[in-house]
């Protein structure tokens, strides 16, 4: 009898290890698995490998974990540690030579610019060659572990499509009602269909607390019965820990949701999942979704829950908020108001109230000077005007608008030569006259003599009229100031009427200033009142007036009614004009700050209440 050859002997049971170490590879049921048959395969086509370690990652932690150990999976390969590190830090195949000159080989494991993990091998004493077709090997090896990746990685996209696809269907259910009522009923039985559950509930945060609003396949309810209080108690867990929850319990936090195992133990639930109903970062209500039967809910459930609970938050909420009535919507602010202003979060909101209060108590207490601003018009204390004395033609101009005039400059003339050719023919007709007369007188004919003296009286007083109009041809200014208005260089040769304005001339040491005072400040404006001016000419001196005269009559002007308010300066300036305008303010006297600065939306409140109310 013959004795097997111990080489012959290993060989067989190598190759007996790699044909079950293929096997499990072709039908590998998990990734641990996967990542085991696929190191063994690898490790055994390679010469002299003594060890291998694939490390897979990161996790929640950002670590790199051990998912296969060759030859033995608890054997500890602390040793190939740094090379590992070193593959995942350099990103490319390494070899790290040992003491007995063997080496470590690393490979890292990267899918599109993702690092995914690291694979290390102990490797015996060797040539370099025999080095390089491991490193070569593993290398190829590792497209094995990529595929592994992305196919996952299309897996994970395909089902997260998925998921959008349900939770937009479950979304568009949601909007094709009008009323909440009916858009979470239709919603929940939606979701009792789609997720094959026996019964799907939803619930609104209410006063710190949640009521339950709608229950599948169910048209009303008594919240207050025992199953709407149990569901109750489920969702405030989820609205009290914010996050979901799920019966039976994966972790420590599903493990303190007691309402949820209470309303599993009642209703003969195998399976829970609470998620929140989210807006704008907080839960605003809770989705609840039961099964008496069939499996528990996995963790794509869960996330498509998850998605759900996000888009109808928004949507269940703005829904509910187009119910409510005037009160509610007062109600509800101030509520949110409240909470925001003594809750616990919003430091922001809580220190600009407190930051408003200061400013509030602040103006309250400090008083201040209170002005009525009021558009100003400088106008002349006096304004003489220079009109035609009669009816003529404009023969010469001398000053026009703006120039200053001195008391008996000329102005203007008129054309005298018609006036001249009348009284040349007054004073020939005057001769014959008084000849006439003489030679009555010496005839002693008395009748004749009254009527030439009769005429000779009527052709003085022409005579002394066209003097008079040929004195008043030329126009002088009465007094040192201002042609405020008229220019008659281009009028040269026109005729003019008599009375028509030529010239208007304000003295230059007196004016009046005329404040549009509007209808709301004219009760606080008293006579005597001290105010300043500043003139869009002169903007960096302010003059000092007094009120002098209050007009009782408004105008309207720009949709508004003003009342004129004349006043007069104190001390003007030489660059003051008629005509300048600006802002004038008058002080009434002391008032609070803050009803310096409210008392005029205080005002139209009190009007439009009045209006409205009363």
């Amino acid at each position: 009898m013959t004795t097997a050859s111990p080489i012959y002997s290993f060989a067989e049971d190598a190759s007996r290890a790699e044909s079950v170490a293929w096997a499990k590879f072709s039908a590998a049921k998990d990734s641990a698995e996967f990542c085991a048959s696929w190191l063994t395969i690898l490790c055994m086509q390679v010469e002299r490998a003594g060890g291998g370690l694939l490390l897979l990652g990161p996790d929640k932690d950002g670590a790199y974990v051990p998912a296969a150990v060759w030859p033995h999976p608890g054997l500890d390969m602390q040793h190939l540690s740094p090379a590992a590190e070193r593959a995942l830090t350099e990103r490319r195949g390494i070899v790290v030579p040992t003491e007995g000159r063997g080496a470590f080989i690393g490979y890292p494991i990267e899918v599109s610019g993702t690092l995914h993990g690291a694979v290390v091998l102990d490797i015996g004493p060797g040539s370099e060659a025999a080095l390089q077709r491991a490193l070569r090997l593993l290398h190829w090896a590792s497209a094995w572990l990529i595929d592994q990746f992305r196919k996952g990685a299309l897996e994970e996209r395909e089902a997260r499509l998925t998921r959008m696809g349900i939770a937009m269907d479950i979304v568009a259910t949601a909007m094709q009602e009008r009323y909440f009522s009916a858009s979470a009923l239709a919603v929940a039985n939606e979701l009792a269909g789609r997720l094959a559950c026996d019964r799907v509930s939803i619930g609104l945060e209410k006063s710190g607390s949640t009521e339950v609003k709608v229950i599948s396949h169910t048209a009303t309810f008594d919240p207050k019965m025992d199953l709407g209080r149990r569901i109750g108690n489920a969702m405030d867990e989820v609205l009290d820990l914010d996050v979901a929850l799920v019966f039976p319990p994966r972790d420590d936090v599903e493990r303190a949701a007691l309402a949820h195992d209470e309303l599993a133990r009642e209703y003969r639930d195998i399976a829970i999942c609470s998620v929140p109903l989210v807006d704008g970062g907080h839960a605003t209500g809770v989705l609840t979704l039961e099964r008496t039967k069939g499996e528990p809910f996995d963790g794509a459930t869960i996330e498509l829950c998850k998605t759900v609970g996000g888009l109808l938050g928004p949507i269940l909420t703005l829904k509910r908020e187009n119910e409510r009535n005037l009160l509610q919507y007062v109600g509800a602010a101030l509520r949110h108001g409240a909470e925001v202003l003594f809750g616990p979060r919003h430091p922001g909101a809580k220190l600009i109230a407190l930051l408003t209060l200061g400013f509030i108590l602040f103006f309250s207490v400090v008083s201040g000077t209170y002005r009525v601003a009021a558009k100003t018009v400088i106008e002349g204390a006096v304004q003489r005007i220079a009109a035609a004395p009669f009816d003529g033609f404009i023969a010469e101009s001398f000053v026009r608008a703006g120039d200053t005039v001195k008391a008996g400059q000329v102005l203007c003339k008129l054309d005298d030569r018609e006036l001249k050719l009348d009284q040349a023919r007054l004073s020939s007709e005057r001769e014959q006259l008084e000849r006439k007369y003489r030679q009555a007188l010496a005839a002693q004919e008395r009748s004749t003599m009254t009527i030439l003296q009769a005429q000779i009286e009527q052709v003085d007083a022409m005579l002394s009229l066209t003097k008079d109009k040929l004195s008043r041809a030329t126009l002088v200014a009465p007094f040192d100031g201002i042609v405020v208005a008229g220019d008659l260089q281009q009028l040269l040769g026109t005729p003019v009427e008599l009375g028509k304005s030529l010239f208007t001339i304000a003295p230059l040491d007196s004016y009046r200033v005329i404040l549009q005072v509007e209808e709301r400040d004219i009760s606080y404006l008293k006579l005597q009142q001290q105010g300043e001016l500043t003139l869009s000419g002169v903007p960096h001196r302010q003059m000092e007036f007094s009120v002098e005269q209050i007009t009782p009559v408004s105008t309207a002007q720009d949709g508004r009614n003003f009342f004129r308010v004349e006043a007069r300066l104190r001390d003007s300036s030489e660059r003051v004009r008629p005509g300048m305008e600006g802002v004038g303010k008058v002080e009434v006297g002391e008032r609070k700050l803050i009803w310096i600065w409210t008392h005029y939306l205080v005002d139209w409140v009190r009007l439009t209440l009045w209006k409205w109310l009363f």
